[in-house]
């Protein structure tokens, strides 16, 4: 069993939750996408979430899973990598960062520089990779 102090050196990388949610002002350089695969739904990304942009997939979409796994709204996301640092330090590390040049081009998803006001471009599924 991990030392108190490992269990809290560990845990002092997770960002602190916000205290009021804005909203994306500029395109970011990068995009944080979710492996769906691997995404237990614990929620754990969900409150610190500085733009509010994670949710849960819809359940008809994962009738296999009990819980299912969490997706993020990319045309509301601004590439803080605070989702990635919390999910690495208290869940499955299943949130990577992806160039948003290279996210476009493989989604085929356009990202703007501010939010639309509109949830249109979340993903059917995203594989492991």
């Amino acid at each position: 069993m991990p030392s108190r102090e490992k269990i809290i050196d560990h845990l002092n990388n997770v960002p602190q939750m916000p205290d009021k949610f804005t909203t994306k002002k500029k395109r970011p350089r990068e995009m944080a996408v979710v492996l769906e695969d691997g995404c237990t739904g614990c929620e754990a990304c969900i409150p610190f979430c500085p733009v509010d942009c994670i949710e849960h997939v819809p359940a008809d979409k994962h009738k296999d899973a009990p819980i299912p796994p969490v997706q993020i709204r990319f045309d509301e996301c601004i590439g803080c990598k605070i989702c990635v640092r919390v999910c690495d330090k208290m869940s499955w590390s299943t949130i990577k960062m992806v160039q948003v040049d290279e996210f476009e081009k493989e989604y085929g998803i356009k990202i703007g520089n501010t939010y639309p006001g509109k949830s249109s471009n979340l993903l059917e599924s995203v594989p492991s990779s």
